[in-house]
């Protein structure tokens, strides 16, 4: 489990995710959008925009670009509605997929996350059909510092905080959904620096694919967080390291 890791993936994604900064700040742009729209403008009493906030500046957006965007959502009356869509599928092996995105054109994205799978061998699914084999939890990974195993865990014990894993440079601490904000507030404010934060769908168990079909389970992978509308993919391969890291 260990080499499946968040902060495994962000390792290995990091190469690829530099090539693509201005995609991903697409991305974040239109959660901004979204967070923006349901709770307001002030990241002070609108938590969802502060998570947003803080992964992208994990992902090194410039401030200016941040309040140039929640000014955009919070300022245009006929801006973009983007609506929240999951899509859920298998690839290769049998590997259970699920796709959230951020649209403003549902078929335009159903037929192009559709296209992604019929071409690299999977098929999607229906509602339901994969996301019984994943559980929704909030993922904080930070730096470890000069901070101990036990001292997170006191921090974060009497804020829901789940389980902690243990990485050579880092802590990845695991959350229900409705703890993370809670928990990642008692973080920050401890002066722990996050690398990575957000509710996302860990898998229960992995699974070890077919050698032969972990080319195309990756570039079914690649293809689908290519999309401008895909925001996160989850799945439960269990794929070789250097795989990941092409």
């Amino acid at each position: 489990m260990a080499g499946h890791s968040k902060w495994s993936n962000i390792k290995n994604k990091k190469g690829k995710m530099d090539v693509k900064r201005g995609s991903i700040f697409t991305k974040i742009g239109r959660e901004i959008a979204v967070a923006v729209k349901t709770g307001g403008p002030d990241p002070n009493t609108n938590a969802r925009l502060r998570d947003v906030i803080t992964k992208a500046k994990a992902n090194n957006m410039p401030n200016d670009n941040i309040n140039r965007s929640i000014k955009k959502a919070s300022g245009e009356l006929n801006s973009v509605n983007y609506e929240e869509m999951l899509y859920e599928g298998y690839a290769p092996s049998g590997i259970a997929v699920i796709v959230e995105a951020l649209t403003d054109n549902k078929n335009r994205t159903a037929g192009e996350v559709r296209h992604a799978f019929d071409k690299n061998g999977g098929n999607l699914g229906t509602t339901g059909s994969v996301s019984y084999l994943f559980k929704k939890k909030g993922v904080i990974v930070i730096e470890k510092g000069d901070f101990t195993e036990d001292d997170i865990m006191m921090l974060i014990l009497e804020v829901g905080g789940d389980d902690i894993i243990t990485e050579d440079e880092v802590f990845e601490i695991h959350t229900m959904p409705q703890d993370f904000s809670a928990v990642k507030d008692v973080i920050e404010k401890a002066g722990c620096i996050i690398l990575s934060s957000q509710v996302e769908y860990v898998p229960d168990d992995l699974i070890t694919p077919n050698s032969d079909s972990v080319e195309q389970i990756q570039k079914l992978i690649d293809m689908l967080e290519d999309n401008d509308d895909v925001q996160n993919v989850y799945h439960n391969a269990d794929l070789p390291m250097e795989e990941e890291e092409e």
